[in-house]
């Protein structure tokens, strides 16, 4: 094949933000693309595939992949959505892997060994860093520029060839260096994906996962983690877009759960959901829910092939 001269001009390649649960990932990824791609709330473990997201100039092509937090698994689900980060160790141009000011290095260490071997570039980002405050020691009081500056040694000792910068996703303070760096680390390529994609996703995922997003916030304990939603059927006409979603549990217990008592519960999530959905599509939705009892689907290979599970 024959590279033209303004295709060696152009710039692309795949950025993959990696690290453990609930430090800020997929705040970045959005804060990033500029576009609400990845569920964000405040509980871990709330990514669970691989997600990408597109930022297209003329001149260049960022295909960001966000995943979900490294985690010792305990059950199939959580194997495959280890084998979704650990495979962006491997088809990285350049590796993003988070932390924050409170999480302890040695955490997940088997992972961040495998970090340290790749021979893509590798900037690890500190966010968070806005609640970094001063407080007072035995010497005097500790300012947050020395509490930074120790949490900086502590990582450059793990992963000594890692460019180090902190940030603060929430507050796009550092995106933008971060953004420019990246581009400067960019290989020269023609682009992946067409210019005017946003992500590699269909239309159907970002449904489910604001379905799924709404449940995250409004139930507690255990209730998020075993549930799983699949879209049905996604009509569109020029007026309003009609979809279909089953809401999937283990148990019939949780399903008392989901729905609540006369219905209110379920109500709920759904206003929330079709309310972010017209947002997110831009047009009226009709949203109908339906809630089943799937016993054991977080363990069982089949059904997580069937959900989409497969990192392969």
């Amino acid at each position: 094949m024959t590279v033209t001269r303004s295709e060696k001009m152009h710039k692309a390649g795949f950025v993959n933000i990696v690290g453990n649960p609930n430090v800020g990932k997929s705040t970045l990824m959005n804060q990033l693309v500029g576009e609400r791609i990845s569920i964000a709330t405040f509980k871990a473990q709330t990514t669970r595939h691989r997600i990408m997201g597109i930022v297209n100039t003329p001149e260049m092509q960022i295909v960001f992949s966000d995943t979900p937090g490294v985690i010792k698994p305990n059950y199939k689900l959580q194997e495959s959505m280890l084998a979704f980060s650990e495979s962006a160790l491997t088809d990285a141009d350049v590796l993003l892997y988070v932390t924050d000011v409170v999480e302890e290095p040695e955490k997940n260490k088997e992972f961040l060994d495998k970090v340290a071997k790749i021979s893509q570039p590798v900037i690890l980002l500190i966010n968070k860093i806005d609640s970094l405050t001063s407080t007072p020691s035995s010497k005097g009081e500790e300012s947050s520029q020395s509490k930074l500056g120790a949490i900086v040694e502590k990582w450059h000792s793990l992963l000594p060839n890692a460019e180090i910068l902190p940030i603060s996703a929430k507050n796009k303070f550092g995106t933008d260096i971060l953004l420019n760096r990246i581009k400067e680390l960019l290989p020269d390529s023609p682009p992946f994906f067409d210019k005017d994609q946003l992500t590699d996703k269909p239309a159907r995922f970002f449904v489910t996962e604001i379905v799924r997003e709404k449940i995250l916030l409004y139930y507690d304990k255990e209730i998020p983690y075993s549930v799983e939603v699949r879209c049905d059927s996604f009509k569109e006409d020029d007026n309003r877009i009609h979809i279909m979603v089953t809401i999937f549990v283990e148990r019939d217990s949780q399903k008392g759960i989901i729905i609540g008592h006369q219905g209110v519960a379920i109500k709920k999530v759904s206003t929330e959901a079709r309310k972010a959905l017209e947002k997110f599509f831009d047009k009226k939705i009709y949203l109908e829910t339906f809630v089943k009892v799937d016993k054991d689907w977080r363990s069982n290979e089949k059904e997580l092939n069937a959900f989409g599970y497969n990192p392969s």
